[in-house]
């Protein structure tokens, strides 16, 4: 027997998910194209490989695959690649098991968010985006 909390509902659910998932990705991706430059230092910083191109991937991934999960448009596949991104930027910007004190318990909260929005993320890319959306038009 399947358990279907939401039955008809499922649809609005699956909406409501791609809207919650997808504004994180939006906003933060909104930010770093209007403070590109001070984007491209911060990566700089936290180490990121090559900042000003992992600026222009921090913008393709969050502002527009953000928009387009959002609308859900090439969902599983693109669910799957934010996913992986996620788990990138993760790993790149909260090493927090290369720190102490508070920066590390900061950076652990982070590390642990990033994770388990890329659990979202996949769930979202195993289940589909639902009609309400551009993948079932």
């Amino acid at each position: 027997m399947r358990y279907n909390l939401f039955g008809p509902g499922n649809d609005a659910v699956l909406l409501i998910s791609r809207i919650l998932l997808a504004a994180l990705f939006v906003l933060f991706g909104w930010s770093k194209i209007t403070g590109f430059s001070g984007t491209v230092d911060y990566m700089a910083h936290v180490g990121a490989p090559a900042p000003m191109l992992s600026t222009i991937i921090a913008v393709i991934m969050e502002f527009v695959v953000g928009i387009l999960i959002l609308i859900g448009f090439y969902t599983r596949p693109l669910a799957v690649l934010l996913a992986l991104y996620t788990v990138a930027t993760a790993i790149i910007a909260h090493h927090f098991w290369n720190m102490t004190g508070a920066e590390q318990m900061a950076n652990m909260i982070n590390f642990y968010k990033n994770v388990s929005i890329a659990g979202g993320l996949l769930a979202l890319a195993v289940s589909g985006p639902g009609r309400l959306s551009i993948d079932r038009k």
